[in-house]
């Protein structure tokens, strides 16, 4: 294993952001922690990536303790934190070319290296630009260049789509798809369940500093969610009376603010019963389960509360 977790802890004085979690990382595999902001996602990978020291339990990370053997780790991590710390006077090549010098690199594989990292993130026609100007998702596309300069056998992606737009998210994705395909271990943080979907291989969901579950995306929504889910919106003020009717349909029901999900095998047939029942919602949607309904069912909130 990679990475493995026993008993992990974090605390800051009297708060505790990570309680008492175990995982374990393989090689070539892309694993995720999902879960709302402030669930202990970012305080774990700053304990993965050696800047932030164990409280209690036991980590091995490269199979060494990043108490004793942190720089030896760090060298060879590939990092792209939430924020970009990319330096935004110099131009995208000289970004890259800098970094390098940090693993005490020789210049010539710097350069090799930079050339084929910008090709592999399609910015090579912005590699005498500055920083500075670039898009947010160009920015981020460089920030995980950067974390590959150095060749690390595992690579540490915290919030790596926030703030991002769905076309560059989508860009993005396909950027990291194809680090998975080359073989390359990824730790990622996100509350975007689309994007653990597409990316995880396995994943922990995290709330309140713990793990509530853990599997790949399809075992975790086969074991806690149904098959399909009805989304119903109803006019203002209507939804209170639905409610208590609606809860004789499905195995489940979930009634947010703006509308109720009922959770059913048979999306459709559900609906016809809703029509059935003499309710007249606004709309109706069926669609498959998802890991945020998988988060609903364990936590009873959203992702993004």
């Amino acid at each position: 294993m990679l990475v493995e977790a026993r008993s992990l802890t974090k605390r800051f004085g009297s708060f505790t952001a990570v309680d008492n979690i175990d995982f374990e990382v393989a090689a070539g595999e892309a694993f995720g922690f999902l879960g709302p902001n402030g669930a202990g996602k970012s305080s774990t990978m700053r304990m993965i990536g050696c800047v932030s020291p164990v409280t209690e339990g036991k980590l091995r990370v490269l199979g060494m303790d990043p108490a004793v053997d942190g720089a030896e780790i760090r060298a060879r991590l590939g990092v792209v934190p939430q924020e970009d710390s990319l330096d935004t006077e110099l131009t995208v090549q000289e970004n890259l070319l800098i970094y390098g010098r940090y693993f005490d690199l020789p210049r010539k594989l710097i350069a090799e290296r930079t050339a084929e990292l910008l090709e592999f993130v399609q910015l090579s026609d912005r590699a005498k630009v500055k920083v500075d100007p670039l898009s947010g998702g160009m920015k981020r596309r460089l920030t995980i260049a950067r974390s590959l300069i150095n060749d690390p056998d595992l690579i540490l992606l915290d919030e790596p789509t926030t703030g991002l737009d769905p076309q560059a998210r989508h860009v993005l994705w396909d950027r990291l798809y194809r680090l998975k395909q080359e073989g390359k271990t990824l730790i990622l943080t996100t509350h975007y369940m689309d994007e653990a979907e597409q990316l995880c291989d396995r994943l922990v969901v995290m709330d309140k500093a713990r793990i509530v579950a853990e599997g790949s995306p399809r075992e975790l929504i086969a074991s806690y969610a149904t098959r399909e889910v009805l989304e119903l919106r109803f006019a203002i003020g209507d939804q209170d009376a639905a409610v208590p009717v609606l809860e004789t349909m499905g195995e489940r029901l979930e009634a947010l603010p703006d509308r109720v999900l009922v959770y059913t095998d048979d999306g459709d047939g559900a609906a016809a019963r809703v029509e059935q029942l003499g309710l007249t919602p606004l709309s109706h949607l069926v669609r498959r389960s998802t890991l945020e309904d998988v988060f609903l069912r364990l936590t009873g909130r959203t992702l993004v509360d």
